[in-house]
């Protein structure tokens, strides 16, 4: 009952285990990680291999959440900084429309007063002259 293996499995399979014994070799041998593990941490984790995994673990399973924060962070500051940019346009509209505005209330409360004094110049300059030619 029991199926026995093809050879081009053994084979395969033989040489996948010969690649990844390559790969481990080659990473075992890399500057950097050769440096760590000679490092107090290094060592210890060398020492402890549950925390070592429980380490890789954690930081394997903790990368998407991290990376979903860091996500969120950016797409914020970017929405702050379309909206800074916005919020700015919306306030010197609106303070462009309330000084255009406001001249214009001055440029009609100056023509009302620039015609009452007129006016009254008129008035009086007539009333003084009425008065002074009577005499």
């Amino acid at each position: 009952m029991a199926k026995e293996e093809n050879p081009s499995t053994s084979r395969e399979f033989q040489d996948l285990q010969r690649k990844l014994s390559l790969l481990i070799e080659s990473i075992q041998n890399n500057s950097k990680v050769v440096a760590f593990m000679k490092s107090p941490v290094g060592q210890y984790l060398d020492r402890h291999p549950f925390a070592a995994f429980t380490l890789l673990v954690f930081i394997a399973l903790s990368a998407v959440p991290v990376g979903f924060f860091l996500f969120l962070v950016v797409l914020t500051s970017l929405a702050a900084f379309v909206g800074v940019i916005l919020l700015e346009g919306l306030v010197i509209s609106v303070g462009g429309l309330s000084l255009l505005c406001v001249l214009c209330g001055l440029g009609f409360v100056s023509l009302i007063i620039s015609a009452t004094i007129i006016a009254s110049h008129v008035v009086v300059s007539s009333l003084i002259n009425c008065g002074l030619s009577s005499r």
